[in-house]
């Protein structure tokens, strides 16, 4: 398996800091409103990251948290006039119903801020300790110019960011470059540190936390391309002066979303919520998957049309390969997949996954074994091959979340349907009308 690492820049052979098991830390969302659909994006790829380790027998051990201690939080909860925690708690609880809408798994370690305030303050404390932290006026900063290697992941120099970057002047600053660990604030939730009364920056919350949670350096740290800097050269550079390594082996960070070529944010007012998408959800997330990660992806309704009808026609065929499987007793409940056009097929999906989590080509594998399938129930039977296929694109389709619900006909059901293929044959037109009424109802048509 090769994995892009964004540290090294370049293609890598992955491989675990322990054998068979996969260690994923993913940043999560602030909880002050519902995400939107670009917000959706990473939550996607890396469901689908660990997904695919599963399948292939690794143990995942997955963390994404909730930040929600914020500027943004304060200012939602003075404006619905509630405290902070029921703000965060709605928008965490909407956050795992969006999950769940796009088939995402929500049994992963979830930690937020606020209950990793103690380890918060301890690893700041340890940084300052140790000489690459400082304290003015009750404020805690970095100081980046001691690590010659900072900027690295984001392709930046110090020289270069000192003299060209838009960074916030501040006098109390030992360098223009330094970055808040603690804010010295009285100002919404607040704990008291020999610092100062305040709450911590944005940056040491992830690493903190990962700290903790894993112990050690993990395999892979995921997020968006937007979090490169300053915000995962800001952890990488807390963990090299504490821990002495990178924070994770190996980064992977996705593209970004588009609405119409435009950058999609809640502060531009262009934003879409994953709530208000009136469609089947795995619609949306297979849109999201048929670009790959690290490529910018554009949405218009146009290009997620595509994706709803593309949808509808896979599950479709899906139901009906499975319907015809148990209307005739031929449905098996374990098959050796041997036949030569779907292992080719296979074969095509699991190398595409296993190079950087290729999904447009594991799509089109998908898409290769749905035309051999519709083409085949146009001929004569072959369920041996029916059954092979069946469990085949089910692996495959279930790996990427687009996962098709399917259940056993009942008797009656088998019967009904039996019924309106003979009034078809016969030509009994109402009859067949009649019953195919029955039976879309049932949805089984």
């Amino acid at each position: 398996m090769k994995i892009f690492n964004s540290y090294s820049n370049a293609l890598e052979t992955f491989t675990p800091h322990h054998p068979n098991k996969v260690s994923i830390y993913v940043c999560g969302p602030t909880v002050y409103n519902y995400i939107h659909i670009g917000n959706a994006r990473p939550v996607v790829v890396f469901d689908t990251v660990r997904r695919y380790f599963e399948s292939e027998g690794y143990t995942v051990k997955f963390a994404s948290n909730f930040t929600d201690v914020d500027d943004k939080i304060i200012q939602r909860a003075k404006d619905e006039g509630v405290s902070e925690s029921v703000v965060s708690e709605k928008y965490i609880q909407a956050f795992l119903s969006d999950l769940t809408a796009l088939n995402c798994k929500t049994d992963y370690i979830k930690p937020k801020v606020t209950e990793y305030m103690d380890k918060i303050i301890d690893y700041i404390q340890e940084l300052v300790k140790i000489g690459y932290a400082y304290v003015i006026d009750g404020d805690v900063y970095f100081r980046v110019g001691k690590l010659a290697e900072y900027g690295r992941l984001s392709n930046r120099k110090i020289e270069d960011l000192i003299s060209g970057a838009r960074v916030e002047i501040n006098e109390k600053k030992e360098s223009p470059l330094d970055f808040t660990l603690w804010k010295k604030t009285e100002e919404g939730l607040h704990w008291h540190t020999a610092f100062s009364d305040g709450r911590p920056g944005w940056h040491t919350e992830c690493v903190a936390m990962i700290d903790d949670i894993f112990g050690e350096e993990i395999d892979i740290h995921g997020g968006g391309t937007d979090l490169m800097f300053p915000h995962h050269e800001n952890e990488i550079a807390q963990s090299v002066a504490k821990n002495h390594h990178h924070v994770a082996r190996y980064w992977m960070h996705n593209g970004r979303l588009n609405f119409d070529g435009e950058k999609m944010s809640k502060s531009l007012g262009n934003d879409i919520k994953v709530k208000d998408l009136h469609i089947d959800k795995l619609a949306y997330r297979m849109f999201l998957l048929s670009s790959h990660y690290r490529s910018p992806l554009n949405y218009s309704p146009e290009a997620l049309d595509v994706f709803v009808k593309e949808w509808q026609k896979t599950q479709k065929s899906v139901e009906s390969l499975h319907r015809l499987l148990d209307l005739r007793n031929e449905l098996k409940e374990s098959v050796i997949v041997e036949a030569p056009d779907i292992v080719e097929a296979v074969k095509y999906y699991n190398d595409s996954m296993s190079n950087d989590f290729n999904t447009p080509n594991a799509l089109t594998a998908i898409s290769q074994l749905m035309r051999a399938i519709n083409q085949k129930m146009r001929q004569s039977p072959d369920f041996a091959w029916f059954n092979q296929a069946l469990v085949a694109v089910k692996r495959m389709l279930d790996i990427l979340g687009l996962e098709v619900p399917l259940t056993r006909l009942s008797e009656e059901d088998k019967a009904t349907l039996r019924r309106w293929e003979a009034a078809r044959v016969a030509k009994d037109f109402a009859l067949a009308d009649e019953l195919r009424i029955i039976l879309a109802n049932k949805g089984l048509l």
